[in-house]
């Protein structure tokens, strides 16, 4: 059997199982407290891994999570900065250690689990990526979606690239285009050909400069086999 490896985004995984594991309860007289129990966490995590392995068909795992000190807050401070304050699930802490320690974990202190997902699912042919963000569609790969593995070619990739510079992602706090949303996007790439020069063209109707239109770009992309050192730490940023 040809050693295939599933590359699985573990702050989703995390999240989620560390969310629905909390039960708020009711003790009258106006007292209430949120429980969670770690059983509870492993147990919705172990059977989620044990059914994306089935299905990708893959005999190995690396279960990839963010670090801390993300690269894309040095290329704009204000990413992810809408998410100051929030609650984090209680036991997510606890969810990503289970994962990294049962899982096969990787994780490198700038990156976050997309971009590992991203390097290491375009080095090569031998993996599967699973992630519920759709941002991942914009690396050429194999990928587990909906149960059933499909190839993501380069094309397509880079299409979609394109359009999430475009976008933006209000999650992660950065606005793209103005007034240009996924149907737009979609009209204009189509329209006047998928190429850096229509977002570039497309951003200065709406009265803003190319290095815009790159800083968004750079927020948006996901890094691909050749745009991290892993001995040196260094990012290569996405240019033109």
């Amino acid at each position: 059997m040809k050693s295939r490896t599933l590359l699985v985004d573990g702050d989703i995984v995390a999240y989620k199982a560390a969310t629905i594991a909390e039960t708020p309860i009711d003790w009258g007289d106006g007292l209430w407290t949120l429980h969670a129990h770690e059983k509870d966490v492993i147990i919705s995590m172990e059977q989620f891994m044990e059914t994306i392995i089935e299905q990708s068909g893959c005999n190995k795992v690396i279960t990839c999570l963010s670090g801390d000190k993300l690269y894309r807050k040095d290329v704009a401070p204000y990413y992810k900065a809408n998410r100051k304050g929030t609650r984090k699930p209680m036991l997510l802490n606890f969810a990503k250690k289970y994962l990294s320690d049962n899982y096969n974990g990787k994780m490198e202190d700038k990156l976050e689990a997309d971009d590992l997902l991203g390097i290491l699912g375009s080095a090569d042919n031998t993996t599967v990526i699973w992630s519920a963000d759709k941002d991942l569609l914009t690396i050429p790969a194999y990928h587990l979606i909906d149960g059933k593995v499909v190839e993501v070619d380069e094309e397509e990739a880079d299409y979609h690239f394109l359009s999430q510079s475009l976008i933006g992602d209000t999650t992660d706090n950065y606005k793209g285009c103005p007034t240009v949303g996924a149907v737009k996007a979609d009209r204009v790439l189509t329209q006047h050909g998928a190429t850096w020069r229509t977002v570039v063209e497309t951003y200065e109707k709406h009265g803003l400069s190319e290095e815009v239109a790159i800083e968004n770009a750079r927020l948006a992309r996901i890094l691909r086999d050749g745009e991290y050192d892993f001995k040196t730490k260094e990012v290569k940023l996405w240019a033109a």
